[in-house]
């Protein structure tokens, strides 16, 4: 992306994956296969407590050109087609799910090197309207996003938000949810192998504080470590081991102090990539 500014949804990235990406409490295995000629595979199955998920996603790429197809265990098919520079510096989505006709949309993004703009429009009689920009560079970006609902002419969301990115450092302010919350994140490299990460929340209208905090450690270049404890009283903890070439497997626990009687959640998560 070199030095232009992220997009909208970039803003805060950093400490939320730290915090939040992988902790997976179910049963899950991920198949990768790609190939040379451009047709990849990925197989998807997701069991959490009596309930099982199961999708196949075929991805065709050909020159600026990517085709996405998706069936799920209930015989949806999900299809996005994306084309990268019709014009410079832009990229178009154009997305639909069969059986359910009122499903299609179509996503635009351009990037400058002083701003980013993300908009996306329902193809259907009333149709869901969201629309993103920042503007700054690499390092300072501020931004915001809305959400309008044409069936009901109401805004069904507005943000605000300021990054601040350095290469030790990235801290991000958000005023989210209508303008009734305030959230601050915050995530710092203390050394190339440990990061530390916090995210607070500030509701207006309750005055209700939340916070989380957590941490990654590479105990080796194949294992990574993370830890997280909110406010909530939930200590969760996460292992991932890559153990071949692009293969992962994830082990992660939960445990809800103020749930005594309730066993730790755990979770199981396994991806291949031959």
């Amino acid at each position: 992306m070199g030095s232009n500014p992220a997009p909208f949804s970039d803003i805060g990235k950093g400490a939320k994956d730290l915090l939040n990406k992988d902790y997976d409490f179910g049963h899950k295995f991920t198949l990768s296969v790609p190939s040379s000629t451009g047709l990849g595979l990925l197989a998807t199955g997701l069991k959490k407590d009596e309930i099982f998920i199961g999708d196949i996603n075929s991805v065709y790429k050909s020159g600026n050109t990517t085709v996405d197809v998706k069936v799920d265990t209930y015989s949806n098919v999900s299809t996005k087609v994306t084309m990268v520079d019709i014009l410079p510096s832009t990229k178009a989505a154009l997305s639909f799910r069969v059986p359910d006709h009122k499903s299609g949309k179509l996503d635009l993004q351009y990037l400058h090197p002083h701003a980013a703009i993300d908009s996306s429009i329902g193809l259907n009689p009333s149709p869901l309207l969201e629309l993103s920009a920042t503007i700054g560079s690499k390092e300072l970006v501020l931004g915001g996003e809305v959400g309008f609902d044409t069936a009901s002419a109401s805004f069904i969301k507005y943000t605000a938000g300021i990054g601040l990115n350095k290469p030790d450092f990235s801290a991000a302010l958000l005023l989210a949810d209508k303008g009734q919350a305030l959230k601050a994140s915050y995530i710092h490299a203390v050394d190339p192998f440990t990061s530390v990460a916090a995210e607070m929340t500030h509701r207006f209208s309750t005055y209700q504080n939340s916070f989380t905090i957590g941490s990654s450690h590479l105990v080796d270049p194949l294992t990574l470590v993370k830890t997280r404890l909110s406010d909530g009283g939930k200590f969760a903890v996460q292992f991932q081991r890559e153990w071949r070439p692009k293969s992962l497997v994830t082990v992660s626990a939960e445990y809800d102090s103020k749930a005594i009687n309730s066993a730790p959640k755990m979770g199981l998560a396994i991806a291949l990539k031959p």
